[in-house]
């Protein structure tokens, strides 16, 4: 009975090796991986139709100047390829694994999508070549144009649902049968070539419509088959290692290659068969047939690694669950984890392509998704370059962030250089998808390369600020929040983001009293829930939390060390309490900034629920009574109004005045000060005894009044604090107590 047991586990370990993650999948090397996809695409149908009128039309000189300034833009994306690839754990995704891991989920995403459709499509693209080229040497073959062209599409899904393995092994076969193909063509070549010939094609001869441009454009498209190996990232054996070397690897060879077949165009081949829309290569070739069989290799060749390597983008952009409704395709089959769903959609793709029969209005657009996806890798390996990020440690060090920056450009102008119209489209769409992804505000599990060129933008500006000598003209609101309740006192919060009006910097600050070493998880704790706080809320804001046994100390260590160089607090806000309990609190507050020379806030709000914040109406009143306070006043009413809800809300200055005053002159001095200061604002000017009453009849309807304090002596006792203020916080609306450090100059 053991032994039955015992052969009925051992049966089901066996076949549970076949579906379990530690099973072996089929892992590839340099070659089979990476070089031979490359080559296969690269030497595709532009190579054995297009080349030829490429020749005849540029001549030599400036057809191997294309060939030079296309496969340098293949050369300067191979390079940042090679960068971003030995600078992490490649897996599954190709191209949208490396870019989402450098730029971000929003510009992998957009990648993800555009080159999963750009090779779906594609596949359609070669199963037309290869149907095309197939009846063109089979014309007796007596099957209609899109029953052929399904049966081809129906046989690479299956090849390639079998497994990639299966489809590598085919590919070795139809590499020796593109090679032979050019072997004949080189030969019949050489024995046609002549110095009178090649001399006859060195110089242009353009045809009608045609220029050095449209011929770059026409060839360029044969140079983009780069991306073949890398979307086979997740079947590699070594990918940092096979990447680089298989890419570069394929563009010498390839290039080669162009190189040899340009000059034996132009010496085996008249300008008028260059020129006749012929098939040159067949034509010149030792054996035609040959010829024909290569052409019919390398489109079936195009067309399986396109159908191999769109499913992996699908897949590895799924289970990355950036969209949960692509969940389904997340899932791999077999121990090579194939992505036999993704498949099955990239062939129904497919397949509507072939029964719709033309592609030539959507053609441009796949070619501007290959494109926006090398330019993306560029400006992802720039990216990395210029955020002098430690983590950005490739072990490919042949590059510079200004050769990726060129490559970057390059497939820019390629774009615009072979269809404007399409590039713009391109471009629009991408950044639509992009906004879209940004819009949903996902989190994901990996970083990304934002944050390191934030920090570094960061260090340099502050470094240029630290050089620069403090001017009152360059003053910036930089305001520390001190709250010890920030859900409670949102108002507070609010106002300091609105009179920072995106042009200064706000940090939310709570003190615990106690020990550090008792409650440094505390002050932890206490800084993750203001920073949620300021998320939810949506506030531009910092949040800092300090420890310390003694009040005092902790605010001193706040107003002095906050912030790094020139971003140190310059104000300090509190909110308004009549609680006596507070009174010295808010009295020893504004006594320490006082004598640190800080600006100093005081806001009352009349809202209820300090929970919510609901925008008060009316004016922004200044009441301004001295020349000390008078410009901050001034600078921060005009700096509330700069925010979008405030703009409605009149900027008015209360001037009190003595009885007697002559108020055409004050008026007048008013204004003088306005134009100086480039400021808009209605002035009143109230003679009167009793400036508190008359301010108070003239602000109706108020929504925020600003008015100037000087902070209470530090000998007098708390109580005189409430006492001394209480008369203008009971004015109508909210009240901000302001007092001025100084340095501050609106005439500047």
């Amino acid at each position: 009975m053991s032994k039955q047991v015992e052969k009925e586990t051992e049966k089901k370990k066996q076949a549970d090796q076949g579906k379990h993650p530690q099973a072996q999948p089929t892992k590839f090397g340099t070659f089979g991986g990476v070089f031979t996809p490359s080559v296969l695409t690269i030497l595709g149908v532009i190579m054995y139709l297009r080349y030829a009128d490429v020749v005849g039309n540029a001549g030599l000189w400036a057809a191997l100047l294309i060939l030079l300034l296309a496969k340098s833009i293949s050369i300067l994306t191979g390079l940042s390829l090679s960068s971003i690839a030995t600078n992490m754990r490649v897996r599954g995704g190709g191209a949208y694994f490396l870019i989402s891991r450098s730029l971000g989920v929003e510009f992998g995403g957009v990648i993800a999508v555009f080159f999963f459709v750009a090779q779906a499509v594609a596949v359609t693209m070669y199963v037309i070549g290869f149907t095309e080229a197939l009846l063109s040497a089979m014309p007796a073959l007596g099957l209609s144009f899109t029953t052929v062209a399904t049966l081809t599409n129906i046989a690479i899904f299956v090849c390639v649902y079998i497994g990639a393995g299966w489809t590598i092994r085919l590919q070795y076969i139809i590499l020796v049968v593109v090679l032979v193909s050019i072997g004949s063509f080189g030969l019949g070549a050489w024995n046609n070539a002549s110095m009178e010939i090649l001399q006859a094609n060195l110089q242009p001869s353009w045809l009608e419509h045609h220029s050095f441009f449209t011929i770059f454009a026409l060839f360029f498209p044969a140079v983009t088959g780069i991306m073949a190996g890398v979307n086979m990232s997740g079947d590699l054996k070594d990918p940092s290692r096979s990447l680089p070397q298989g890419t570069f690897a394929a563009i010498a060879v390839t290039g080669l290659i162009y190189l040899g077949m340009a000059v034996l165009l132009a010496a085996g081949s008249s300008r008028t068969a260059l020129l006749s829309g012929g098939f040159v290569l067949r034509d010149t070739a030792v054996s035609g047939l040959l010829v024909s069989a290569g052409v019919i290799a390398a489109t079936l060749s195009s067309a399986l690694g396109s159908m191999m390597g769109a499913p992996r983008i699908l897949q590895a952009f799924a289970r990355d669950n950036v969209f949960k409704r692509l969940q389904f395709f997340a899932r791999g089959s077999g121990p090579s984890n194939e992505p036999r769903r993704a498949i099955v959609l990239t062939f129904l793709i497919a397949q509507l392509g072939v029964m719709a029969g033309d592609l030539d209005s959507v053609a441009p657009v796949i070619t501007m998704f290959f494109l926006i996806t090398y330019g993306t890798v560029n400006l992802a390996c720039f990216s990395e370059m210029r955020s002098r990020n430690p983590s950005f440690r490739p072990t490919f060090r042949l590059n510079h962030w200004t050769l990726a920056l060129l490559g970057a450009l390059g497939c820019l102008a390629v774009m615009v250089l072979i269809n404007a119209l399409w590039a713009v489209i391109a471009i629009a769409l991408a950044t639509g998808l992009y906004l879209l992804i940004a819009r949903a505000e996902l989190t994901v599990q990996w970083g990304d390369v934002e944050s390191g060129m934030a920090f570094q933008r960061a260090r340099k500006a502050l470094l240029r600020l630290e050089k620069e000598r403090y001017h009152p003209k360059n003053w910036r609101p930089s305001i520390l929040v001190l709250s010890n309740a920030a859900y409670s006192q949102l108002h507070l919060v609010q106002y300091a983001c609105q009179l920072s009006a995106d042009r200064g910097v706000v940090s939310l600050a709570r003190i615990i009293a106690g020990e550090l070493e008792n409650l440094s998880a505390r002050r932890l704790e206490a800084e993750k829930i203001l920073r949620k706080f300021l998320r939810e809320e949506k506030l531009p804001a910092f949040p800092v939390a300090v420890v310390d046994e003694n009040f005092t100390e902790a605010l001193k260590a706040l107003l002095q060390c906050h912030g790094i160089g020139g971003m140190r607090p310059n104000t300090l806000l509190m909110g308004w309490s009549n609680d006596p309990d507070d009174a010295k609190t808010l009295s020893l507050a504004l006594g320490i900034s006082k004598m640190m020379k800080r600006s100093c806030l005081l806001v009352r709000c009349r809202q209820e629920d300090k929970k919510r914040w609901d925008l008060p109406s009316g004016a922004i009143n200044i009441w301004w009574t001295d020349t000390q306070n008078g410009p901050m006043l001034l600078l921060l009413g005009f700096l509330l109004r700069e925010n979008r809800e405030w703009r409605d809300c009149p900027l008015r200055i209360l001037r009190p005045v003595a009885p007697k005053a002559d108020v055409q002159n004050v008026e007048q001095g008013m204004r003088k000060m306005l134009a100086i200061s480039r400021i808009n604002a209605e002035i009143v000017v109230l003679p009167t005894d009793e400036p508190l009453k008359a301010v108070q009849q003239a602000m109706s309807p108020s929504a925020v009044l600003f008015a100037g304090f000087d902070p209470v002596p530090e000998e007098e006792p708390a109580c005189v604090l409430i006492s001394s203020f209480q008369e203008i916080m009971d004015l109508p609306g909210d009240v901000i107590l302001v007092h001025n450090a100084g340095d501050i100059s609106i005439e500047a």
